[in-house]
């Protein structure tokens, strides 16, 4: 319950996203909150003690990225033993991009690195000293196809022949419950279509589908087990084909449909294979930057988890070869790209770095959107969804008051 006394702000002069449109209208905070300012004006008397002058622009929630890997320098995967360091300055840097909230990603890993690290990748919330609010782990892998293993080591590959057990010795079935928002594996894989309902039910878990050689039908045995996801749509997994289209085929049905993470950076997936997906399923969309540590540093020489990889010109390789090992975008971009190769409108494409990401994880009441009692995380963004000015539980985040270190 808000403190009466509290300063309350109010954010005018804009167009608020809100209910699926671009309204003319004020936004009201109090103690990190977003407000009912009826309750302000009626019953308590009151007029805003902050006014924001958003000269016109549109205020927006704080974009959430649902899988990134690094970014600044730092890797969740490989600097293990600075982890808090890389926490905590991804975090900062993150903020100031507009990236208000984040699930940090590891690739597949030996089990030491898990029991290591996913204690520092559970959830905390987002402020100027934090920055940016982390919503539990995405752990990618390593229960996953060897067919379709992209840039992950083959060696930390496993199945799930003995069920749960596999999966707590790998994680932890505690910290999967404490730290874990979700968990990407491959329902073809030994043991893991099985186990998918126990696992749920133990942890309370998300699950999504990737990295995978499954079939349509193996697929939509996964999504109606619980996985609610698909990561990287496109991406490491069975290309689409006519008579099986492997996971991309759930898009198409007539049931229910999976979130989709979807990578708009031109390089992972054709801007025509954007357009596709988001017509065949528009309400699943989420854009994610699948990042890594080379994200806001020059080109050169990069880990992703223990694989070398290079960047050049926007480009990320495995040492060596071409496989794609990941980007150097930021969500912000993304979302703009997103309209170039789709011609989605402002709020589509807005709604698909909020609002679906938080619904994806079941926290839209909260994080996602501008709705009353929702945490003010929010965005002021010119008309070409230029990143203005960020607030993160109602306070400006700045580079003067967010300092931050790379990792070079």
């Amino acid at each position: 319950m808000s403190n009466t006394r509290s300063p309350i702000t109010q954010f005018y002069n804009c167009r608020v996203l809100r209910d699926h449109a671009l309204v003319e209208d004020c936004l009201y905070v109090q103690d990190g909150k977003i407000i009912d300012p009826a309750k302000m004006f009626w019953d308590e008397q009151r007029v805003p003690d902050v006014r924001v002058n958003c000269q016109g622009g549109i205020v927006s929630p704080g974009y959430i990225d649902l899988q990134i890997n690094g970014a600044y320098g730092y890797d969740f995967s490989n600097d293990t033993d600075m982890i808090e360091e890389a926490v905590s300055n991804i975090s900062k840097g993150l903020l100031l991009q507009g990236c208000t909230a984040y699930c940090p990603t590891t690739v597949s890993s030996r089990p030491e690195v898990y029991h290591k690290v996913l204690s520092h990748l559970g959830p905390r919330a987002g402020s100027i000293e934090r920055g940016a609010a982390v919503l539990g782990a995405h752990i990618e892998g390593p229960f996953i196809s060897p067919l379709k293993k992209g840039a992950h080591e083959l060696a930390t590959l496993r199945t799930a022949a003995r069920g749960l057990a596999d999966f707590d010795e790998c994680y932890g079935l505690d910290n999967l419950r404490q730290h874990v928002a979700y968990v990407t594996m491959a329902p073809e894989v030994e043991g893991v279509l099985d186990a998918i309902p126990d696992l749920i039910a133990a942890t309370g878990i998300n699950i999504s589908s990737g990295h995978s050689n499954a079939t349509t039908a193996v697929a939509n045995q996964a999504h109606r087990s619980g996985a609610n996801m698909i990561t990287h749509l496109f991406n490491a997994m069975h290309a689409f084909h006519q008579r099986d289209p492997g996971i991309i085929g759930l898009l198409g049905a007539a049931e229910s449909r999976p979130f989709y993470g979807i990578i708009c950076d031109g390089i992972h997936v054709h801007p025509h294979s954007v357009m596709i997906a988001y017509y065949a399923h528009p309400q699943g969309a989420c854009l994610v930057t699948d990042a890594m540590s080379a994200q806001c540093l020059p080109d050169g020489a990069y880990k992703l988890g223990e694989m070398d990889v290079n960047v050049h010109s926007g480009h990320v390789y495995i040492k060596d070869t071409s496989t794609i090992a990941g980007s150097i975008i930021s969500l912000a971009e993304c979302v703009r790209n997103f309209i170039k190769f789709t011609g989605a409108s402002k709020v589509e494409a807005l709604e698909n770095a909020t609002l679906h990401p938080a619904q994806m994880l079941g926290i839209e009441s909260v994080k996602g959107s501008l709705t009353f009692g929702a945490d003010a995380d929010i965005l002021v963004l010119d008309d070409n969804l230029f990143v203005q000015r960020v607030f993160i539980a109602g306070t400006e985040a700045t580079p003067e008051n967010v300092k931050f270190n790379k990792k070079i």
